[in-house]
């Protein structure tokens, strides 16, 4: 009787020929050989038969079926690999990896993507920012300020003054690190020292400089539960083990034993006007969390992107400045959620020896972020513009959520959409009865011009199929009521659909 891997090999080798409708004894005995195989290999892909992640069968398994040198069979694998067909990884085998290409390409461009690169395919952030920017549709989806709010005309004189006094420093080269003058000044607006900060082009680089910086593949990290739906996609890609932290119970013991549990390289939060949640962490489960972080010797990523988008009492201090002592914070901020996402301007600061090393990554892919954003941006903070913009801007933000607020109570029936009222940030965090799915509402809404974001792309695990996120600081107060009809008619329908599937099932 054969052993259980040559009976697995046997089996996938006649699994291969049904596939290709091939009779092995049929093969001509053309020459050179290796080009007859490549041929049927390759039109059993174009016609689907032979599907992406298809596993081949081995080399010495179907030289021996088909009575051929095993020569042949490798180099129509090596050739069936030029052409971008299959790959071989070593001791997993050789799989199908994407169908020839319609065009005049000698190769399929999709195998010659790196394997690496192949994990990413998660395409919320990019299908939120192109909603955004599509002036025909009204995005609730991405998380934008009120820009009408964006100081044009002091931004205008301060980059006119800046390329009048400095516009030498503008256009050449400037340090990785970020140029002096700006990091001074973020120093002493938002506190921290110089060199301990490093200027990146949006929090999203930072995720991205930090990962590289600190995860490896197989590394445990722990991270908000729901949580921001970039930082997830950044560490998955990283090949992180994700855990989740109920950041909205905020229960420091079950952090205790997650720490305990998975020993993670890091962990990661967003503990002031939380993405999505909105809430905020009180006082003194930061000073727990810190204290865990530093007996367990485990570094915080903390986002603080929303702290200054508070529209009630002040929140509680960071877990950077609360980290005088300890320093196991590491701090991500950005001028998106202040000034404008179009920027592309924000900051890390950690200790020196991190900020170095991420500058020596960051180098590799940005030498250095624009001078010229950071030359006027740092105009606007010295200048007090942007302290004033920020007045003006959260004064906004609170007609904002309280329109939707109001027009979503008036518009949708009680009971059937239910969310905190926020004291800070830009999101509504909307819970569904476990009848109606989100995504159901989504493509209601979206019917109608109206975006919105699910629940799942937050989550590290099963979850936020009946939640949505609304960005309320994106639309203008008198847009609020429309949102909401269309928001209501999309619950509806998703609600009627949903009695109705089971009468259908029964039919």
């Amino acid at each position: 009787m054969p052993k259980k891997g040559a009976l697995q090999a046997v089996q996938s080798t006649i699994g291969f020929f049904r596939v290709l409708d091939l009779d092995p004894k049929a093969l001509p005995r053309t020459r050179p050989l290796y080009r007859r195989l490549v041929e049927l290999v390759e039109g059993g892909i174009a016609r689907g038969d032979v599907p992406a992640g298809y596993r081949l069968p081995p080399e010495r398994d179907l030289a021996k079926a088909l009575r051929v040198s095993r020569a042949t069979v490798v180099s129509a694998y090596r050739e069936l690999e030029s052409r971008g067909l299959v790959r071989g990884y070593v001791g997993r085998g050789t799989f199908v990896s994407a169908k020839p290409d319609a065009g005049s390409a000698p190769f399929a461009w999709r195998g010659k993507i790196a394997a690496s690169a192949l994990q990413a395919t998660d395409t919320a952030i990019r299908d939120l920012v192109r909603a955004a920017s599509d002036p025909a549709l009204m995005s609730l989806a991405a998380g934008e300020p009120a820009l009408d709010c964006f100081p044009t005309e002091a931004f205008h004189r301060a980059m006119n003054d800046v390329l009048a006094k400095d516009a030498a420093t503008a256009w050449r080269h400037g340090s990785t690190e970020g140029l002096p003058r700006f990091r001074a000044a973020l120093a002493e607006r938002f506190g921290g020292e110089p060199e301990h900060i490093l200027v990146i082009a949006g929090a999203q680089q930072g995720l991205d400089l930090l990962t590289r910086c600190l995860v490896d593949r197989g590394d445990a990290v722990i991270l908000d539960r729901p949580g921001y739906l970039g930082a997830i996609q950044t560490f998955r890609n990283a090949g992180a083990r994700l855990v989740g932290w109920d950041i909205a119970r905020a229960d420091v013991d079950e952090l205790e034993e997650l720490l305990l549990r998975y020993r993670p390289k890091l962990i990661y939060t967003n503990p002031t006007h939380h993405n999505p949640t909105g809430v905020t962490l009180p006082i003194r489960a930061r000073r727990e969390l810190l204290e865990l972080a530093a007996r367990y010797r485990v570094p915080i990523v903390e986002d603080d992107t929303y702290r200054e988008l508070a529209l009630e009492s002040v929140p509680p201090p960071s877990l950077f400045k609360l980290d005088e002592a300890r320093n196991v914070v590491i701090r991500i901020n950005s001028f998106s959620k202040m000034l404008a996402p179009g920027l592309r301007l924000g900051w890390i600061s950690a200790v020196k020896p991190i900020v170095e090393q991420l500058a020596l990554i960051k180098q590799q892919i940005d030498p250095h972020t624009q001078n010229l954003s950071q030359l006027v941006v740092c105009e606007l903070v010295q200048r007090g513009v942007f302290d004033r913009h920020l007045v003006t801007l959260k004064a906004e933000h609170r007609r904002r959520r309280d329109a939707m607020v109001q027009a979503l109570r008036h518009q949708v029936p009680a009971g059937t959409l239910r969310f905190a009222v926020p004291d800070g940030g830009m999101y509504l965090w909307c819970q569904l009865p476990s009848r109606i799915r989100a995504r159901a509402v989504q493509e209601r809404a979206a019917r109608d011009s109206v975006i919105v974001v699910t629940g799942e792309p937050f989550y590290v695990d099963q979850g936020g199929a009946h939640q949505l996120r609304i960005c309320y600081t994106s639309q203008p107060s008198e847009r609020a009521p429309r949102a909401a009809q269309i928001l209501a008619r999309a619950i509806a329908a998703a609600e009627r659909d949903a009695n109705d599937a089971p009468l259908a099932r029964l039919v």
